[in-house]
């Protein structure tokens, strides 16, 4: 571990030099690269430098507890040590989850679907809530929220929804919402008082570039149609809506956020374009059998992974074994400890299997 650090301290030291000539400079597209890699390492090179001072202040303290005769100076020594070995350990955790393979989609924006799941009415308001909860932990990660296209259900529900976000780290942070949600509680619709179980399911997807996925039109249908606003009132007097049909998956996307025809087609080939592309991440995850058997981190659609109990103001997030009684923060898009927690387990399960190996 420690030789391969070392070899990264020289590359980032080579990357420093390489930024001040000035051909770098004037190459935007290699300036960018470099800049962007030296700020991938930065956090690597800057825990390894801690770390370095760190065991040099246990040698130091060891050295000084040699030669010490002074009771206070020997007494002070021991705190130093203690402190710095302490710090040395914590160091090396920080270390190892560092060095982990970063997953090639984490800096990505990303695509987020919500449906109405098992539950009528209920389903499509808690999907409501859902996409409000998103948007709010978009707001809260300073990242940028854009409507794709919204299909309502009764009494102010969605039946399906679909959004980009686009900031740092969107996919990071994202892609652990895929699944099914499950929501426990009285529905406003229900005379008698009984708490009822609904559920909404959400698939994230990493925005692909071209270089991704490559589509040929050829495969594609596309329709055009009236779009309609809420309520069902008229917003545009053209043909501005548009229906993508893609022949050979069989997916098909409707786009009418935008007034002009064009935009809205645009919108849907980058919809599916990240879709294409989560079928392939899916393909490939299904063929390892340590992602399969990782439940952080799977994607898999099908699971169960959260439970939001009002009655009981309780979240519950089955993966980790997770539960808190804030479910009004969390539904207003706090879902920092929930998120934070994914990711260190996710980081848990990934370093015991690379110790197993």
């Amino acid at each position: 571990m420690f030789d391969r650090l070392e070899d990264i301290i020289k590359h980032f030291e080579e990357i420093q030099q390489e930024l001040g000539q000035p051909d770098v400079a004037a190459d935007p597209n290699r300036f960018r690269k470099l800049m962007k890699e030296q700020n991938d390492l930065q956090p690597l090179v800057e825990t390894y430098t801690q770390y370095k001072k760190e065991k040099t202040n246990v040698e130091d303290s060891l050295e000084l507890l040699d030669v010490e005769s002074d009771p206070e100076m020997r007494e002070l020594a021991k705190e130093e040590l203690a402190a710095s070995r302490k710090a040395v350990e914590e160091l090396e955790e920080k270390l190892k989850i560092l060095l982990l393979p970063k997953d090639p989609n984490d800096d990505k924006n990303v695509f987020v679907e919500i449906r109405a799941g098992v539950g009528g009415d209920e389903a499509a308001l808690f999907a409501a809530e859902l996409y409000r909860m998103y948007l709010r932990f978009a707001e809260r990660n300073r990242w940028k929220s854009e409507l794709v296209s919204l299909s309502e259900g009764a009494i102010g529900g969605i039946k399906e929804v679909i959004f980009s976000i686009t900031g740092a780290g969107a996919y990071s942070k994202m892609k652990y919402e895929s699944g099914t949600h499950r929501v426990q509680r009285v529905p406003e619709t229900e005379s008698g008082g009984r708490i009822h179980t609904s559920t909404a399911t959400v698939a994230v997807m990493p925005e692909a570039e071209d270089v991704d996925v490559e589509i040929d039109l050829n495969d594609c249908r596309f329709d055009v149609f009236r779009s309609s606003g809420h309520g069902g009132q008229s917003v545009n007097t053209t043909d501005s809506a548009v229906r993508l049909t893609h022949i050979p998956t069989g997916i098909v996307i409707s786009c009418q956020d935008e007034k002009s025809q064009l935009k809205n087609k645009d919108k849907a080939l980058k919809v599916l374009r990240s879709r294409l592309y989560d079928l392939e991440l899916k393909k490939k995850q299904d063929a390892e059998a340590a992602e399969r058997r990782s439940q952080i981190g799977s994607g898999d659609r099908s699971e169960k992974i959260r439970t939001y109990n009002f009655p009981q103001g309780r979240v519950t997030e089955h993966r980790i074994k997770l539960t808190l009684y804030r479910i009004d923060a969390v539904m207003d898009g706090d879902l920092f400890e929930i998120t934070d927690s994914l990711i260190a387990a996710d980081q848990a399960e990934r370093l015991s299997r690379m110790e197993r190996f």
